[in-house]
């Protein structure tokens, strides 16, 4: 039985590309090629270039889990601890780094294993893009997976023509990354965080490492060093740059639960879908959301 409590099944769109890219070539007077960026939704994986080389940033990060120590970090004591044990080991940008590259790896090797067919020619990719269509960086935010024929659909199951999206988490290498209201559909939310579950209790790809930080925590700490650091320095900050770092509230999908930003790791990994505060209120009567029993 299904531990999903979530119900989400939105229209969405298919396309083989739709945004503001680069023109690549041309096959005939109305045929031109694009190429594009995409962002994978419902995934993230640790990041190798993110406010430069993480592997730089090891003394940032000892830094913040120094002034989280010492009271200096505008951030509650629940995620202090949490947060703690994977700043304080020294390299957690070298490990960032390192599980960004073999995430890459990893992705690569599923492009050349599912877009490769027997007779070895190449498929072709499928997109579908969700409700929202692209990200701040222009990226169009889509799921992604190998094309195949009707005919091949029929005699498939819904595991065998699995996304892209979907096989990085079963993998490990992607934490689930939920975001409404770019949510999957609720038979491919289920499939997710069945994905998700598996690859964090049996510790594969980057869960395997004790102080594995997701890409969008990592994301989240860099941006709480900037504001400590100038906290730090004495300088004036209003509410909103103090407490931005973290903005998205987080809801539990086996319980319907939402939790302040702050608290988001009081849900499991494998439970989280996120919202932005813009989207709460939508949120909270769309998805049938009600507050936690112990905030």
């Amino acid at each position: 039985m299904s531990q999903v409590k979530i119900f989400w099944d939105p229209m969405g769109f298919q396309l083989d590309s739709l945004t503001d890219t680069r023109y690549s070539s041309l096959t005939d007077g109305d045929t031109p090629k694009v190429l594009t960026s995409i962002r994978m939704l419902s995934i993230d994986t640790p990041e190798t270039h993110y406010m430069g080389n993480p592997s730089n940033h090891d003394p940032k990060l000892t830094q913040l889990a120094d002034w989280i120590m010492e009271g200096k970090s505008p951030v509650n004591e629940g995620l202090a601890q949490h947060l703690l044990p994977k700043l304080a080991t020294g390299s957690a940008g070298t490990l960032q780094k390192t599980q960004g590259e073999a995430a890459k790896k990893v992705f690569e090797g599923l492009i050349e294993e599912k877009l490769t067919k027997s007779n070895g020619k190449k498929r072709n990719v499928f997109l579908w893009a969700a409700d929202e269509h692209y990200d701040q960086y222009g990226r169009l935010l889509a799921y992604v997976s190998p094309y195949y024929t009707p005919k091949e659909r029929d005699s498939m199951s819904l595991g065998q023509r699995a996304t892209f999206n979907l096989l990085m988490v079963e993998s490990g290498w992607a934490a689930s990354f939920p975001i409404y209201p770019s949510l999957p559909k609720h038979v491919d939310l289920e499939m997710l965080h069945r994905a998700a579950r598996e690859a964090f209790e049996k510790k594969k790809g980057a869960w395997a490492e004790e102080h594995y930080v997701p890409g969008y925590e990592y994301r989240m700490c860099m941006k709480l060093y900037e504001v400590t650091k100038k906290l730090t320095a004495g300088k004036t900050s209003t509410s909103k740059e103090k407490y931005g770092w973290v903005e998205r509230f987080c809801v539990d999908m086996t319980t319907r639960e939402i939790f302040y930003p702050q608290n988001y790791y009081k849900v499991k990994p494998y439970n989280r879908i996120f919202i932005w505060p813009e989207h709460v209120t939508e949120a909270v009567g769309r998805l049938n959301l009600t507050p936690p029993l112990d905030e």
